[in-house]
Protein backbone atom coordinates (compact mmCIF):
# COMPACT_ATOMS: atom_id res chain seq x y z
CA UNK A 1 0.00 0.00 0.00
CA UNK A 2 0.97 3.77 -0.90
CA UNK A 3 0.53 6.83 1.83
CA UNK A 4 0.68 10.21 0.63
CA UNK A 5 0.27 13.11 2.58
CA UNK A 6 0.23 16.58 1.54
CA UNK A 7 0.92 19.02 4.61
CA UNK A 8 2.29 22.00 5.92
CA UNK A 9 3.47 20.16 8.86
CA UNK A 10 5.44 16.97 7.65
CA UNK A 11 7.72 17.22 10.84
CA UNK A 12 4.14 15.93 13.11
CA UNK A 13 3.56 13.34 11.11
CA UNK A 14 7.61 12.00 10.39
CA UNK A 15 8.48 10.95 13.70
CA UNK A 16 6.06 9.35 15.38
CA UNK A 17 5.59 7.44 11.40
CA UNK A 18 9.22 6.13 12.03
CA UNK A 19 8.59 4.39 15.18
CA UNK A 20 7.01 0.69 16.49
CA UNK A 21 4.81 -0.52 14.31
CA UNK A 22 4.78 2.52 11.58
CA UNK A 23 8.15 1.97 11.24
CA UNK A 24 8.64 -1.67 11.00
CA UNK A 25 6.01 -1.82 8.45
CA UNK A 26 7.63 0.98 6.15
CA UNK A 27 10.92 -0.74 6.65
CA UNK A 28 9.52 -4.13 6.12
CA UNK A 29 8.51 -2.90 2.51
CA UNK A 30 4.26 -3.65 3.71
CA UNK A 31 3.28 0.13 3.19
CA UNK A 32 5.44 3.00 1.76
CA UNK A 33 4.62 6.60 2.98
CA UNK A 34 5.51 9.89 1.61
CA UNK A 35 5.16 13.17 2.93
CA UNK A 36 4.97 16.35 1.01
CA UNK A 37 5.41 19.80 2.34
CA UNK A 38 2.59 21.82 0.29
CA UNK A 39 4.79 25.21 0.48
CA UNK A 40 6.90 23.34 -2.26
CA UNK A 41 3.73 23.85 -5.27
CA UNK A 42 3.59 27.55 -4.24
CA UNK A 43 4.50 29.85 -7.18
CA UNK A 44 5.36 32.99 -5.60
CA UNK A 45 8.83 33.89 -4.02
CA UNK A 46 7.12 33.81 -0.35
CA UNK A 47 5.41 30.14 -1.20
CA UNK A 48 2.00 31.63 -0.44
CA UNK A 49 -0.61 29.08 -0.01
CA UNK A 50 -3.12 31.30 1.68
CA UNK A 51 -5.23 33.95 1.01
CA UNK A 52 -8.30 35.79 2.52
CA UNK A 53 -11.76 34.77 1.94
CA UNK A 54 -13.99 36.72 -0.48
CA UNK A 55 -16.85 38.09 1.08
CA UNK A 56 -15.04 38.61 3.97
CA UNK A 57 -14.78 36.53 7.70
CA UNK A 58 -11.84 35.61 9.80
CA UNK A 59 -9.11 33.73 9.28
CA UNK A 60 -7.32 32.36 6.13
CA UNK A 61 -7.99 29.43 3.53
CA UNK A 62 -5.80 27.49 1.69
CA UNK A 63 -5.84 28.00 -2.27
CA UNK A 64 -6.85 26.22 -4.72
CA UNK A 65 -3.34 26.35 -7.02
CA UNK A 66 -0.78 24.36 -4.81
CA UNK A 67 -3.29 22.23 -3.22
CA UNK A 68 -4.08 20.57 -7.00
CA UNK A 69 -0.62 21.23 -7.95
CA UNK A 70 0.29 19.06 -5.39
CA UNK A 71 -2.33 16.53 -5.64
CA UNK A 72 -1.69 16.46 -9.42
CA UNK A 73 2.45 15.88 -8.88
CA UNK A 74 1.78 13.29 -6.27
CA UNK A 75 -0.65 11.44 -8.53
CA UNK A 76 1.76 10.85 -10.70
CA UNK A 77 4.36 9.26 -8.66
CA UNK A 78 2.94 5.66 -8.70
CA UNK A 79 1.12 3.76 -11.49
CA UNK A 80 -2.19 3.97 -9.90
CA UNK A 81 -3.91 7.05 -8.60
CA UNK A 82 -5.36 7.05 -4.98
CA UNK A 83 -7.67 8.06 -3.38
CA UNK A 84 -7.65 11.65 -2.69
CA UNK A 85 -8.97 12.28 1.03
CA UNK A 86 -9.22 15.98 3.07
CA UNK A 87 -9.15 15.48 6.73
CA UNK A 88 -11.09 18.34 8.03
CA UNK A 89 -14.04 18.55 10.59
CA UNK A 90 -16.52 18.62 8.40
CA UNK A 91 -16.15 15.39 7.36
CA UNK A 92 -17.52 12.20 8.08
CA UNK A 93 -17.01 10.64 11.04
CA UNK A 94 -13.98 7.93 10.91
CA UNK A 95 -14.33 4.32 12.44
CA UNK A 96 -13.12 1.03 12.49
CA UNK A 97 -15.68 0.26 9.60
CA UNK A 98 -13.68 2.95 7.20
CA UNK A 99 -10.01 1.88 8.25
CA UNK A 100 -10.44 -1.82 7.02
CA UNK A 101 -12.09 0.03 3.93
CA UNK A 102 -8.81 2.15 3.16
CA UNK A 103 -6.85 -0.73 3.87
CA UNK A 104 -8.14 -2.76 1.43
CA UNK A 105 -7.25 -0.07 -1.18
CA UNK A 106 -4.01 0.27 -3.11
CA UNK A 107 -3.15 3.87 -2.83
CA UNK A 108 -4.24 6.71 -0.23
CA UNK A 109 -3.77 10.51 -1.31
CA UNK A 110 -4.37 12.64 2.59
CA UNK A 111 -4.88 16.24 2.38
CA UNK A 112 -4.00 18.20 5.21
CA UNK A 113 -6.63 21.11 6.10
CA UNK A 114 -5.23 24.42 7.74
CA UNK A 115 -6.09 27.73 9.47
CA UNK A 116 -10.25 28.14 8.50
CA UNK A 117 -10.28 24.90 5.93
CA UNK A 118 -9.71 25.04 2.13
CA UNK A 119 -11.05 26.95 -1.15
CA UNK A 120 -14.65 24.88 -1.86
CA UNK A 121 -13.47 24.29 -5.31
CA UNK A 122 -11.11 21.70 -4.02
CA UNK A 123 -13.97 19.61 -1.97
CA UNK A 124 -15.96 20.43 -5.61
CA UNK A 125 -13.21 18.83 -7.98
CA UNK A 126 -10.17 17.60 -6.10
CA UNK A 127 -11.21 15.30 -3.58
CA UNK A 128 -12.75 12.07 -3.40
CA UNK A 129 -14.16 12.21 0.20
CA UNK A 130 -13.69 13.65 3.71
CA UNK A 131 -12.85 12.49 7.29
CA UNK A 132 -12.88 14.00 10.31
CA UNK A 133 -12.01 12.43 14.01
CA UNK A 134 -14.97 13.86 15.67
CA UNK A 135 -16.89 16.37 16.47
CA UNK A 136 -14.13 18.91 17.66
CA UNK A 137 -11.57 21.38 15.90
CA UNK A 138 -7.61 21.29 16.05
CA UNK A 139 -5.15 23.38 14.54
CA UNK A 140 -4.24 21.62 11.20
CA UNK A 141 -4.98 18.15 9.53
CA UNK A 142 -1.77 16.25 10.08
CA UNK A 143 -2.86 15.15 13.52
CA UNK A 144 -5.86 13.25 12.02
CA UNK A 145 -4.09 11.83 9.12
CA UNK A 146 -1.88 10.67 11.72
CA UNK A 147 -4.42 8.28 13.93
CA UNK A 148 -5.94 7.47 10.07
CA UNK A 149 -2.43 6.27 8.79
CA UNK A 150 -1.99 4.24 12.06
CA UNK A 151 -5.74 2.91 12.08
CA UNK A 152 -5.23 1.70 8.44
CA UNK A 153 -1.66 0.14 8.43
CA UNK A 154 -1.99 -1.69 11.19
CA UNK A 155 -4.98 -3.87 9.52
CA UNK A 156 -2.93 -4.53 6.74
CA UNK A 157 -1.42 -8.13 6.16
CA UNK A 158 1.43 -9.26 8.42
CA UNK A 159 1.51 -5.67 9.81
CA UNK A 160 0.19 -6.61 13.27
CA UNK A 161 1.97 -9.90 14.73
CA UNK A 162 -0.68 -11.56 15.91
CA UNK A 163 -3.53 -11.11 13.06
CA UNK A 164 -5.87 -12.35 15.18
CA UNK A 165 -6.15 -9.71 17.68
CA UNK A 166 -7.35 -7.55 15.01
CA UNK A 167 -10.20 -9.36 14.10
CA UNK A 168 -11.66 -9.50 17.89
CA UNK A 169 -10.67 -6.43 19.70
CA UNK A 170 -13.20 -3.35 20.16
CA UNK A 171 -15.39 -1.70 17.09
CA UNK A 172 -14.32 -5.43 15.03
CA UNK A 173 -16.21 -7.23 12.81
CA UNK A 174 -16.27 -10.32 14.96
CA UNK A 175 -16.91 -7.71 18.28
CA UNK A 176 -19.26 -5.18 17.24
CA UNK A 177 -18.93 -3.60 21.03
CA UNK A 178 -16.00 -2.94 23.29
CA UNK A 179 -13.53 -5.41 24.20
CA UNK A 180 -13.98 -7.35 27.69
CA UNK A 181 -11.34 -6.64 30.84
CA UNK A 182 -8.15 -8.91 30.36
CA UNK A 183 -5.65 -9.95 32.81
CA UNK A 184 -1.45 -11.02 32.51
CA UNK A 185 0.72 -11.94 35.28
CA UNK A 186 0.88 -12.10 38.52
CA UNK A 187 -2.42 -13.44 39.71
CA UNK A 188 -2.90 -11.53 42.50
CA UNK A 189 -1.60 -7.75 42.47
CA UNK A 190 -2.49 -5.69 45.68
CA UNK A 191 -5.33 -8.22 46.93
CA UNK A 192 -6.92 -7.64 43.27
CA UNK A 193 -7.17 -11.31 41.82
CA UNK A 194 -7.58 -12.35 38.10
CA UNK A 195 -11.05 -14.03 37.88
CA UNK A 196 -11.06 -17.49 38.34
CA UNK A 197 -12.63 -18.66 35.31
CA UNK A 198 -9.65 -16.98 33.60
CA UNK A 199 -7.06 -19.90 35.03
CA UNK A 200 -9.46 -22.52 34.91
CA UNK A 201 -8.00 -23.90 31.53
CA UNK A 202 -11.48 -24.21 30.05
CA UNK A 203 -11.65 -22.69 27.02
CA UNK A 204 -15.42 -22.63 26.09
CA UNK A 205 -16.31 -21.30 29.64
CA UNK A 206 -13.50 -18.48 28.80
CA UNK A 207 -15.02 -17.47 25.60
CA UNK A 208 -18.44 -17.58 27.21
CA UNK A 209 -17.28 -15.40 29.76
CA UNK A 210 -15.34 -12.81 27.30
CA UNK A 211 -18.22 -12.64 25.47
CA UNK A 212 -20.59 -11.45 28.87
CA UNK A 213 -17.94 -9.10 29.85
CA UNK A 214 -17.62 -7.40 26.71
CA UNK A 215 -21.56 -7.31 26.40
CA UNK A 216 -21.51 -5.79 29.86
CA UNK A 217 -18.78 -3.47 29.55
CA UNK A 218 -20.45 -2.08 25.79
CA UNK A 219 -23.98 -1.38 27.94
CA UNK A 220 -21.86 0.49 31.06
CA UNK A 221 -19.68 2.63 28.85
CA UNK A 222 -20.79 2.73 24.91
CA UNK A 223 -24.69 1.87 24.88
CA UNK A 224 -24.56 3.61 21.45
CA UNK A 225 -23.44 1.04 20.38
CA UNK A 226 -25.78 -1.65 21.04
CA UNK A 227 -28.21 0.45 18.20
CA UNK A 228 -25.69 -0.52 15.77
CA UNK A 229 -25.04 -3.96 16.56
CA UNK A 230 -28.78 -5.08 17.45
CA UNK A 231 -27.84 -8.93 17.92
CA UNK A 232 -26.13 -7.97 21.42
CA UNK A 233 -28.87 -8.43 23.87
CA UNK A 234 -29.41 -6.04 26.11
CA UNK A 235 -29.91 -6.53 29.84
CA UNK A 236 -30.52 -4.41 33.09
CA UNK A 237 -28.26 -1.37 33.23
CA UNK A 238 -27.89 -1.37 36.65
CA UNK A 239 -25.50 -4.48 36.34
CA UNK A 240 -22.16 -4.11 36.98
CA UNK A 241 -18.63 -5.93 36.32
CA UNK A 242 -17.19 -7.22 39.31
CA UNK A 243 -13.06 -7.02 39.71
CA UNK A 244 -12.37 -10.00 42.64
CA UNK A 245 -10.05 -8.72 45.36
CA UNK A 246 -8.24 -11.30 47.56
CA UNK A 247 -9.86 -12.77 50.41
Amino acid sequence: MRIDVITLFPEILSGPLDASIMGRAQRAGQVDIQLHQLRDYATDKHRTVDEKPYGGGPGMLLKCEPIFAAVEDVQGKAPKPGRVILLTPSGARFDQAKARELASLDRVVFICGHYEGVDERIREHLVDEELSLGDFVLTNGALPALVVIDAVVRLLPNVVGNEASTESESFSADRPGLEGPQYTRPEEFRGWRVPEILLSGHHGKIEKWSEEQSRLRTEQLRPDLLKVAADIPSTDHRTTVIYPKAA
